[in-house]
């Protein structure tokens, strides 16, 4: 004879699972909300306008402070919150969502989304404002296909790009270094930029 499932037993989960949903709920309402750029807004690392830079941007929040760090492209926002040295804890990572994103060069003020939930095109033969490969982010998942298609790249989530992908500059089309004439940083160059400027 088979045992039934015991009606507690039953009450007990469908409570677990409605605290835990109330946790989620309490994290996502506790996450500060991104702020909007301007004319003051400086990339954390090249401190220059960021307004200045085509591509999509990203925003870091660290506990603690008032206003988030800000950076030129999303792929160096990405590779700040990866560094093993980074001892800071984030409260929200936000990127420009190119789904309402006029063009590459004018991706828009306020249309932040946070960063885990977004699309990536990566290794897309679009470089980014540092002149790097970027890490291109979409709230739509067909947005960022259709991008790919025109683009080159694959469509990944966040957790599915590697550290590798983030902190090595991922290969570009050979139109797009006839394009752009800054070349991206190797590994360790770049990662020891990071870290100066993180100490800085």
């Amino acid at each position: 004879m088979k045992a039934g499932l015991n009606p507690l037993s039953i009450l007990f989960a469908a409570g677990c699972l409605m605290v835990l949903a109330g946790c989620q709920k309490q994290v996502e309402k506790n996450m500060p909300s991104p702020v909007a750029m301007t004319e003051e807004a400086v990339g954390h690392f090249c401190q220059m306008n960021i307004l200045e830079h085509p591509g999509p941007k990203a925003q870091i929040h660290l506990e603690g402070l008032p206003y988030p760090l800000f950076f030129s492209q999303v792929r160096d926002g990405i590779a700040y919150e990866r560094l093993p040295e980074q001892n800071y804890n984030i409260s929200a990572i936000y990127v420009s969502d190119m789904s309402t994103a006029i063009s590459w060069d004018d991706v828009g003020y306020e249309n932040w989304i946070p960063a885990a939930t977004a699309y990536y095109v990566v290794a897309s033969d679009k470089t980014g404002g540092m002149g790097a490969s970027e890490l291109v982010p979409f709230s739509d998942q067909d947005d960022a296909k259709k991008f790919a298609t025109r683009h080159g790249g694959q469509v990944m989530r966040l957790d599915d790009i590697s550290d590798a992908l983030v902190l090595n500059s991922a290969p570009i089309a050979p139109s797009a270094k006839t394009r752009e004439t800054a070349a991206a940083p190797d590994s360790d160059d770049y990662r020891a930029r990071l870290e100066k400027l993180r100490k800085d």
